[in-house]
């Protein structure tokens, strides 16, 4: 089920609402766990086993690893958080990444020895990279001693289970809603501020994420006669466009949902496409990924402790993993390493560079590579990868310019300013702005009618686009 669906919307919502705050408190819990594996049934009702597999495996092997630490059998609890990790990276690996080694094998050793191995039937599960690392943070906590074991194992599998973000993220670390799970205050302004960010979402979603989206299909379908170096460039910055608003759109929709329910969830974007360095955008985009692979990777491997060649090690160790972490294709794996070269040429010198250039030198030198980087990330073909890196520079024997580069031009431009415009702080502080400046009654009376009007209004919109494209399913759903 999608959250950008009118069965959704207009369905299953308001009745898992109804339902929610019409139980007593002590049963809220038992109604977002039953709530949530319907969500997950609707779309994988055959892998919801591997779910609740997991959940199951870390509950216990956490209870245990707890137990041990309090009997000071050190051994034994590592034993134990070492079982979590090996059950859960094992089932992500099969479900996610046997075919991809089964093909590279054939392709490679199994071709010499005249061996092909067949493909196993298995589909990915949706969700298993954000809930498999969920799981992992929370045994590992239990195990540093930074969380106490949940003993209530309905608890543990409403945290993992939790429909919100259980498809995409963010990836919401146990110690996070600990608290809240235990007993958490609803109350009004929370949910009017829970549905103003879900709506938000949705707009992001579907009003600027879809549109980008159809102008890099159409781009994509067109045939040699067609396209030009404009083209293709015009196509990399609709992708850039599309894959910030489809993910961050989720995440504000994940975000407000949860407060709906009286969950904080932490924020996962802050304005990425302001950067001016590599460096600053990793701090800004997915950030509960980057601080998960930060915190159970990179520092426990030694961080920037070791010396530098030892700390280059690390960080080509954690870009390779997040490369992998999004996809069992060779292109996932590029873009990883991408950014770690990126990152290292910053951290050698051209960091501090860019901090004494102009801002505008180097907002450009990161939008570049940023924009670049969507490109590796967009194409699971590695043909068709450098085909386009090829035409992009002028290297596919195509036009620079044509008649479609006008056409396409002119048609998108002030959606792709409207869409430049939305991807920086600009609106926020209009309306900071606007409201300073509103009377203290009009702040009250002014202000609610004005933002009810306008979340109306992108309601209205999104839901207008919905009813002619009901199937339109976020970009990390597949990761």
């Amino acid at each position: 089920m999608l959250f950008s669906s009118t069965t959704f919307l207009f369905v299953f919502l308001p009745v898992v609402l109804a339902v929610y705050f019409i139980c007593p408190k002590k049963l809220r819990n038992v109604v977002l766990l039953i709530s949530s594996l319907l969500f997950y049934a609707w779309g994988e009702p055959r892998y919801i086993l591997v779910m609740l597999a997991t959940i199951l495996v870390n509950y216990i092997l956490a209870l245990v690893c707890a137990s041990c630490k309090e009997k000071g059998k050190d051994k034994g609890a590592k034993a134990a958080v070492i079982g979590t990790i090996v059950f859960s990276i094992g089932m992500l690996a099969f479900f996610k990444y046997s075919n991809f080694f089964l093909t590279n094998f054939n392709g490679s050793i199994g071709k010499l020895a005249g061996v092909s191995l067949p493909l196993l039937k298995v589909a990915l599960p949706l969700g298993i990279s954000f809930y498999t690392f969920q799981t992992l943070s929370y045994t590992i906590d239990v195990y540093r001693g930074e969380v106490k074991p949940q003993k209530n194992i309905l608890n543990l599998a409403t945290y993992v289970c939790l429909f919100p973000q259980l498809i995409a993220g963010p990836i919401v670390r146990y110690q996070t809603v600990a608290k809240e799970l235990e007993e958490r205050q609803e109350s009004v302004s929370q949910f009017g501020e829970g549905v103003r960010r879900f709506v938000v979402g949705l707009g992001k979603k579907v009003l600027l994420a879809n549109t980008a989206g159809s102008v890099f299909d159409a781009i994509g379908a067109m045939g040699d006669s067609q396209v030009s170096v404009a083209l293709y460039w015009l196509a990399s910055i609709a992708f850039t466009f599309q894959i910030y608003f489809d993910f961050s759109g989720y995440s504000d929709m994940a975000i407000g949902l949860g407060k709906m329910f009286g969950f904080t969830f932490l924020e996962n974007f802050n304005y990425p496409y302001i950067s001016k360095s590599i460096t600053e955008f990793w701090r800004r985009w997915h950030i509960s990924l980057s601080t998960w692979f930060k915190d159970y990777i990179y520092i426990p491997l030694g961080g920037n402790r070791k010396g530098k060649v030892r700390t280059y090690l690390n960080l080509f160790l954690v870009w390779l993993l997040t490369g992998f972490w999004h996809g069992a294709a060779w292109n996932f794996i590029l873009w990883g390493l991408y950014f770690f070269v990126l990152l290292m040429i910053e951290k050698a010198g051209l960091k501090k560079l860019l901090e004494k250039a102009p801002s505008f030198i180097s907002h450009c030198y990161a939008l570049f590579f940023i924009n670049f980087s969507w490109v590796i990330f967009s194409y699971d073909s590695m043909d068709t990868l450098g085909m386009v890196c090829k035409r992009m520079f002028g290297f596919g024997g195509i036009p620079f310019w044509n008649s479609t580069s006008t056409y396409y031009l002119l048609s998108y431009l002030a959606v792709f300013l409207i869409m430049a415009i939305a991807a920086t702080p600009f609106p926020k502080k209009c309306v900071a702005w606007i409201g300073e400046r509103l009377p203290e009654r009009g702040k009250t009376v002014l202000g609610i009618v004005a933002e009810c009007a306008g979340l109306l209004v992108v309601l209205f919109l999104a839901t207008s686009c919905l009813a002619s494209d009901a199937f339109n399913p976020f970009l990390y759903f597949r990761f």
